[in-house]
């Protein structure tokens, strides 16, 4: 799905750039991607539709402030997904509405607690939905593959 998800991010410069749901199964299809992990992907991307939705409207209403995880959110994500996402919020790159999304988003994953590979497209996924620019800096630590790097 992740591979979907990527794929998407490089393809199409904006979300509104992607073709309806039966189109692009068929151009995933196509493309080489399995038609599970298309199925996958599209449930994820309805499911980010639905919770930007959602998260918007309760922005508008509530704005921010600061966030108290759940036993189970804990658990699911991780600490390591948490503290980046603090992280990412403190950078000021996530606000409160957007850092829900990520979390939601995350927590439809299933089983935690989330890797931070997952995690770091998930956070790229829902700033291309937003059409968010995003900054050299980040877009290279969000595509970062966990290789250690070299100091020179």
């Amino acid at each position: 799905m992740f591979d979907i998800l990527v794929y998407l991010f490089d393809n199409y410069h904006a979300p509104e750039a992607c073709p309806d749901a039966d189109v692009l199964a068929r151009r995933l299809a196509a493309a080489g991607f399995e038609h599970e992990d298309i199925d996958d992907a599209l449930s994820w991307l309805s499911g980010l539709a639905e919770s930007t939705e959602h998260c918007i409207d309760m922005a508008r209403t509530v704005g921010s402030g600061h966030r108290v995880y759940a036993e189970t959110e804990y658990r699911l994500l991780g600490t390591e997904a948490i503290g980046f996402i603090a992280f990412l919020e403190s950078a000021g790159i996530l606000s409160a509405a957007l850092r829900e999304i990520v979390i939601d988003r995350a927590l439809a994953l299933g089983d935690g607690p989330v890797p931070l590979e997952k995690l770091r497209i998930t956070v790229l996924m829902v700033l291309w939905s937003q059409e968010a620019d995003i900054d050299n800096l980040v877009l290279e630590e969000l595509l970062e593959d966990g290789a250690t790097r070299r100091l020179h």
